[in-house]
């Protein structure tokens, strides 16, 4: 292991969340690294300060906050991700009546490249649109209604469908720009439930992640909105998330510097402690580095973020 994971790992062994692989690559590592021996003692002695503190009381505010935060995870649990279907699922009886309507007018589907459209994109109805150029104007507020996304085809185009008006499905690869545009767009919009934000950002995060095809500038922009603005402490979080798995922009680590200083979920400036580390190590940054200084050393700063830092300034070199 890495002395840059000894903080998780021994926090998950406090908790009891770290299994027994774990706890033997943490128990071979610390045999050998003082450096790190201190550490965790440090970290144990945070942690039982941390365990003799008394329990806060439960205000209103708290209370509301907790159960908007369960309602979303149970919404974003429920929701389940669009899976095409075969052609031969569909039953003779659609097929018949699809047949039947052929006869007496056309049906036109408008398709990318004249390519044929992934099987299960048309599903349900002779009224859907399935196209990669079928883009609502976004620019005029569209409402979008149960969005739902499908899996990678074998040319690797994703799919997102929507209802606005009629069902619709936008079908295109990670690099189409219209894709990319519609999926900012899903991430950013205010009107979805924190569920449904949740969702768009996972979304992305699977698509751009791999850092095959780079983020589009739209989708960066809406992640960083969404890291700065969004009540949701957990959408905020997932945003974090997906921002760290991209290459470090100015725009990234901006907004990974405003997070570490102004929000206020230690699990969000967890987040934030890691990627601004990383970013560091591949091209060092003044402002960076002195914001992880502040943090390991601020005694108002809670003590895993603490921990973090110091360790992520430990591994850097000046």
């Amino acid at each position: 292991m890495e002395c840059s994971e000894l903080t998780a790992l021994v926090v998950g062994d406090l908790t009891g969340e770290t299994n027994e692989e774990a706890r033997e690559r943490l128990s071979r590592h610390l045999s050998s690294c003082a450096q790190c021996r201190e550490e965790k003692t440090r970290i144990e002695s945070a942690w039982r300060l941390l365990g003799q503190d008394a329990d806060a009381p439960v205000t209103s505010d708290f209370r509301r906050a907790s159960l908007a935060l369960i309602e979303d995870e149970m919404i974003r649990r429920r929701v389940r991700s669009f899976r095409p279907r075969p052609r031969w699922a569909i039953p003779l009886a659609y097929a018949a009546g699809l047949a039947v309507a052929a006869a007496g007018g056309a049906f036109v589907a408008r398709q990318a490249g004249k390519t044929p459209a992934p099987a299960g994109t048309a599903t349900a109805a002779a009224n859907e649109q399935t196209s990669t150029t079928a883009l609502p104007n976004l620019e005029s507020g569209a409402r979008l209604a149960n969005v739902s996304y499908s899996a990678p085809d074998a040319q690797g185009r994703i799919g997102v469908s929507f209802d606005m008006e009629s069902r619709r499905t936008v079908v295109g690869k990670p690099g189409d720009p219209e894709l990319a545009k519609l999926l900012a767009y899903l991430v950013s919009r205010s009107t979805q439930t924190s569920g449904e934000r949740s969702q768009a950002i996972e979304q992305v995060s699977s698509t751009y992640a791999s850092r095959t095809v780079p983020a589009s500038p739209e989708i960066v922009r809406a992640l960083t909105s969404t890291l700065k603005r969004d009540p949701n402490p957990g959408v905020r979080k997932k945003a974090a998330d997906a921002l760290a798995a991209f290459p470090a922009t100015p725009e990234i680590r901006a907004a990974f510097l405003e997070a570490l200083s102004a929000d206020r979920n230690p699990a969000v400036r967890l987040v934030a402690v890691e990627a601004l580390a990383a970013a560091a190590k591949e091209s060092p940054d003044p402002r960076t580095i002195e914001s992880l200084r502040e943090k390991a050393v601020d005694p108002a700063e809670n003590g895993f973020v603490r921990a973090k830092a110091a360790s992520a300034l430990k591994g850097m070199e000046f």
